[in-house]
């Protein structure tokens, strides 16, 4: 059995459904802000610090912006992995990946950071 150390979940299918649970969430935050936007009589910066400042608003931003991650490395550590691990060869090519990966990861944590500071002020 092959595993690999890097993706997200603990096999291809864990990531199959990583990607499609992040996705639906994704849809719904997506909707449920679009929504707001449309329907809300006095869209301006009260009303968007108003709808911020309920705590499951803030828990939903939250598990959209966790989603948001989880969905990106899971689709660039796949494209990355095809793009640089199949079409090169060699340890150039290991070292490379793991750089890239590094660099994505880095980010990853660098947004969920900020958006965790942003959304409860920590």
């Amino acid at each position: 059995m092959v595993r690999t150390v890097t993706s997200f979940g603990r096999s291809g299918t864990f990531d199959w459904l990583y990607q499609r649970v992040t996705a639906v969430v994704l849809v719904a935050y997506t909707l449920f802000i679009v929504g707001f936007i449309f329907f809300s009589e006095d869209f301006g910066y009260q009303a968007w610090s108003e709808l911020f400042a309920q705590r499951w608003v803030r828990v939903f931003s939250l598990v959209a912006l966790l989603s948001t991650i989880i969905h990106a490395w899971i689709g660039l550590w796949s494209v990355v992995t095809d793009y640089i691990t199949n079409r090169m060869m060699g340890p150039k090519a290991t070292v490379l990946r793991l750089a890239v990966e590094a660099l994505l990861a880095a980010v990853a944590v660098f947004y969920a950071v900020w958006g965790i500071e942003i959304l409860w002020g920590v």
